[in-house]
C-alpha cells in the first residue's frame, strides 16, 4: 500500500502459498475447508479494515470512509485491494437489497485448479466482516462464480444474511437466485 506498507499491520504472503494452503486443508480436512477459511477470512477483517482506514484519507482526500460518494465506492475498494495485492473489484450495485463484486484477477483463485465450486473462502470470510464494519450491519457473502472453476471472473454476491441464505436456498433450488435480490 504504496508508503505505508511497513506500518499497515498486514503481512504478505504470496498467491501460490494460499493455493497451497486451501488445497492442504481441502487434502486434510474436506469439505469442512471451507468453514476453516471462511472464519479465518472473517478474523482477518478486522485487520483489513484498520488497514483501509489508514489507507483512505492518503488516497481520497477525505477523512472519513462514510464522507465517501457511493458513485466512487466500487473504485476506491478495488484501488485499496490492488495495493494489497489481491486484485481489482468491480462493484455494482444488486437490486434493492444486495452489492455484487467481481475481479478477474482475485488474487486466492487458482484458475489452473479446475474446482467444481467457488473456492474463494478466505475471501469471503473477509469480505463479509469487511463490509459488515463499513455498513455497521451484518453482510454476508457468496461466491458464485470462481476463476478457480474456470469462470471469466470471480463474482461475490453481498446483502443482508438472510437474504443471502434464500439466494442460496434459491440456488439449490434451480430458482433464480437473482430474483432474491429484485432483478
Amino acid at each position: 500500500m504504496g508508503s505505508d506498507a511497513s506500518d499497515n499491520g498486514l503481512i504478505r504472503i504470496g498467491q501460490t502459498a494460499l493455493h497451497r494452503w486451501r488445497e492442504a486443508l481441502e487434502r486434510r480436512v474436506g469439505a469442512n475447508a471451507a468453514t476453516c477459511l471462511q472464519e479465518v477470512g472473517a478474523a482477518s477483517g478486522a485487520d483489513i479494515y484498520e488497514a483501509f482506514q489508514r489507507w483512505f484519507p492518503m488516497h481520497t482526500g477525505l477523512d472519513d470512509p462514510g464522507e465517501l460518494r457511493a458513485d466512487r465506492f466500487g473504485e476506491v475498494l478495488s484501488a485499496f485491494f490492488s495495493e494489497l495485492g489481491w486484485g481489482g473489484l468491480q462493484v455494482a450495485r444488486l437490486g434493492t437489497g444486495g452489492l455484487e463484486l467481481t475481479s478477474t484477477d482475485w488474487a486466492e483463485a487458482a484458475p489452473t485448479a479446475n474446482a467444481a465450486y467457488p473456492t474463494c473462502y478466505l475471501s469471503a470470510g473477509m469480505l463479509a466482516d469487511l463490509l459488515s464494519r463499513m455498513a455497521d450491519a451484518p453482510i454476508a457473502i457468496m461466491e458464485v462464480e470462481c476463476r478457480s472453476r474456470r469462470d471469466p471472473q470471480c463474482r461475490f454476491l453481498a446483502g443482508a444474511p438472510e437474504t443471502l441464505e434464500a439466494a442460496y436456498d434459491a440456488m439449490n433450488a434451480s430458482r433464480d437466485y437473482l430474483a432474491v435480490f429484485g432483478v
